[in-house]
């Protein structure tokens, strides 16, 4: 700031605390078309900044917000597409999604589901799939079906894509001219066989993708294969006809993610978010990994449009949900008392989503990326080629804030 040198504004990510802070204040129901702003890893739905439709409401439950959200979207595209949504939404838990579908956001326009194999393989002679099993992971596997035509390059590919999400390779079966081929095939046994033509209903052209691992990376590798060898086959249309249009709820999120890097809890929506009514007795007891969150997704073909939550509103709580961050007393004081000492004045139950309005308008024009339906976009780096920004800035301008640059040493 000019005018009080040494000190900064941060753009808003969001306006999550100001609209909490309304809900204390008594204003019950909230929307704004908001602007926000996120210096984060760029991809084709993201963009350094974008709009949402920001809607907080006081004493409500996951349920009002869906069919509030159902109902807006559901008008959004009768009157843009003559679209007739169907309403509600089906409803996946964030582990029932991950597990069939390898994605909190999954695209369910086609097949393709993963199935569980750790059943087949319990005893297997095949060292990968026992020793994953043994070690407390998982053996999934997909069917993709009229695939066994798969090129060298494309199989090159695949293997790329695992190994980037986790996986150590890529194995799979191709099944042509009544015969499987693939390396692994002489470590499976007859029954092995049998189960899994039957699991996973293996007919004459087909090839079949697998995944061991711990669940997490298992999921997530086939996940992406999935998904890939959905766009090589052309299953997926980029405008969806009436009946394509597939809408879906995510639920149960985990409250908190863990961090190897930085060795602490994160929060995986944000430290606001409600712990489940039936896991607060595992957050007391500081079993993070099994807290679910109030936390919600709203997903239309594998994109999520829309994120939200049910709020903490009890002081102590949204307190011991700091702690449980690393954030100590005097941090969370000076970072978030104003919040605090809000929620003491007696604040109402409250929750509330912000659909992205780029992301929606990105998805009714058919299009791949939000830069095709924003005005000025940034590029793929978060650069504005024509103005060339971001740039350097005048030594003149950052005198008059007050601001040094530290200089880079020189090996």
């Amino acid at each position: 700031s000019r005018i009080t040198p040494g000190k900064f504004y941060a753009l808003p990510q969001a306006p999550q605390q100001y609209k909490q802070l309304l809900m204390v204040a008594g204003v019950e129901k909230y929307f704004q078309i908001a602007r926000c702003f996120r210096d984060e890893d760029l991809r084709a739905d993201r963009q350094p900044e974008f709009t949402q439709i920001d809607i907080e409401a006081s004493f409500v439950t996951p349920d009002d917000i869906f069919a509030l959200t159902e109902g807006m979207l559901a008008a959004i595209f009768k009157m843009t597409l003559n679209v007739n949504v169907k309403t509600p939404f089906d409803r996946l838990t964030y582990r029932e999604a991950v597990s069939r579908y390898g994605s909190d956001k999954p695209d369910r326009r086609f097949g393709m589901e993963l199935v569980d194999l750790g059943a087949v393989f319990r005893e297997s002679s095949f060292k990968v799939f026992r020793s994953a099993l043994d070690a407390g992971g998982v053996v999934k596997a997909i069917n993709a079906k009229g695939f066994a035509g798969i090129t060298i390059g494309q199989a090159d590919e695949l293997t790329e894509i695992a190994k980037l999400y986790g996986a150590k390779g890529l194995a799979f079966i191709k099944i042509e001219n009544g015969e499987w081929k693939s390396p692994i095939v002489k470590f499976f046994s007859d029954a092995e066989k049998t189960a899994l033509q039957s699991n996973l209903n293996i007919e004459e052209g087909d090839c079949v993708f697998f995944g061991a691992d711990k669940w997490e990376v298992a999921c997530e590798v086939l996940g992406r294969i999935r998904v890939r060898v959905a766009e090589i086959q052309n299953l997926i249309a980029n405008r969806p006809s009436g009946s394509d249009w597939d809408f879906l709820w995510v639920t149960d999120f985990p409250l908190f993610e863990w961090s190897a890097e930085e060795n602490k809890w994160n929060a995986m929506h944000h430290p606001f978010t409600r712990p489940k009514a039936a896991d607060i007795q595992l957050f007391e007891a500081k079993k993070y990994a099994e807290v679910r969150a109030e936390a919600y997704d709203v997903v239309l073909n594998g994109v999520e449009i829309g994120g939200g939550s049910i709020r903490i509103h009890e002081p102590e709580l949204q307190a011991k949900m700091f702690e449980a961050l690393g954030i100590s007393p005097e941090l969370q004081q000076r970072q978030f008392g104003h919040l605090l000492r809000a929620l003491r004045l007696g604040a109402p139950p409250h929750g509330g989503i912000a659909p992205g309005l780029d992301r929606i308008v990105m998805l009714i024009c058919g299009e791949q990326s939000i830069r095709e339906v924003m005005a000025f976009p940034k590029n793929n780096r978060g650069m504005d080629l024509m103005s060339n920004s971001p740039s350097e800035v005048d030594p003149r301008q950052l005198r008059d804030l007050g601001i040094k640059l530290a200089q880079d040493k020189k090996p």
